[in-house]
């Protein structure tokens, strides 16, 4: 038996297809109960087949889950009970209401909520009597979390719950799972989006090629991993590998990359970078073509980490 404080624990997971495709090599994740934990990664990463071994959908080649100090080996019945999934894309029948949707998931359940209390909860009240082929893209996903939340659940699985929404109504799905989350409940999400990650988790893992490559709060991995500050500038001239390495160099710089002839420095200290930069571009002969300073980010540390965007596909 696991300890009770985990709501998800795993170790030493993994998942190998027909004996030589490793989607999952050796994960182990602890996420305690009331945290909203992100499950960040490019596509191929590995996050789904995660996901699906969690919830109980797909078995493991190797390695042991417990949800809530359970495993889907002793009791499947009860632990579906404490589960809200909401994918990427749920089908839901075109010729039924809104509230008939609801209504047919609460019946999966021995004690679902009440279908009138989470259709107001997800401001789906006005929209109860209408078809779901007529809904909006928006409100089609808040009925796909509102299914998720009907039943009632101890924890709640998000994969990418905002994608293709516009800016309020991902907004609005922000507020139901930090509302989620204020009642004691446990969130595990996937997302493409960094800001997403950023302002709803409490901690997250980033996964390439199956492992976790980094685990912490964001602000923690973007202070131990992406530098405080982003300097990005062009210089006229073709940018090089020694180039790049003398920008390397300059004092309280991090690491440099560089990207479409933009290059990108993580910086701890800007006060002592940008005079040190200017002088070296005078060195090089070159010309500065642009310059600008930011905060780091959780995109910073997940390019430095995997060497491409999350959104890149």
């Amino acid at each position: 038996m696991s300890s009770m404080a985990a709501a998800i624990q795993c170790r030493d997971l993994r998942k190998t297809y027909d004996g030589k495709v490793e989607a999952v090599r050796g994960l182990n994740l602890e996420i305690q109960a009331g945290e909203c934990f992100g499950l960040l990664g490019p596509n191929g990463a590995g996050k789904t087949t995660t996901i699906e071994i969690l919830e109980g959908l797909l078995e493991p080649t190797s390695g042991e889950v417990f949800i809530l100090g359970h495993t889907w080996r002793e009791n499947e019945r009860e632990m579906r009970e404490w589960l809200g999934i909401s994918l990427q894309e749920t089908r839901l029948s075109e010729k039924l209401t809104v509230r008939e949707t609801v209504e047919l998931f609460a019946s999966f359940y021995r004690e679902p909520r009440s279908s009138d209390e989470v259709l107001h909860e997800l401001q789906l009240t006005e929209k109860a009597d209408s078809w779901v082929g007529k809904l909006s893209g928006g409100q089609k996903q808040r009925l796909a979390v509102a299914t998720a939340l009907v039943c009632n659940p101890k924890i709640l699985f998000l994969d990418e719950p905002t994608t293709g929404l516009d800016p309020q109504s991902r907004r609005q799905l922000w507020d139901i799972i930090r509302a989620f989350q204020r009642k004691g409940g446990t969130v595990l999400l996937t997302t493409h989006y960094m800001d997403e990650a950023e302002r709803l988790c409490d901690r997250l893992a980033i996964v390439d090629h199956g492992q976790i490559i980094a685990e912490g709060s964001p602000s923690d991995l973007i202070e131990r991993l992406g530098g405080h500050h982003v300097v990005e500038f062009s210089v006229t001239g073709n940018s090089d590998g020694a180039a790049l390495e003398a920008w390397r160099k300059l004092p309280s710089v991090e690491s440099a990359r560089e990207d479409d002839g933009l290059v990108a420095l993580n910086v701890q200290e800007l006060h002592l970078a940008i005079p040190a930069l200017l002088d070296e571009v005078k060195r090089q002969e070159s010309e500065l073509l642009s310059l600008t300073t930011r905060q780091a980010s959780l995109e910073d540390v997940f390019v430095r980490l995997t060497g491409r965007h999350l959104r890149e596909q």
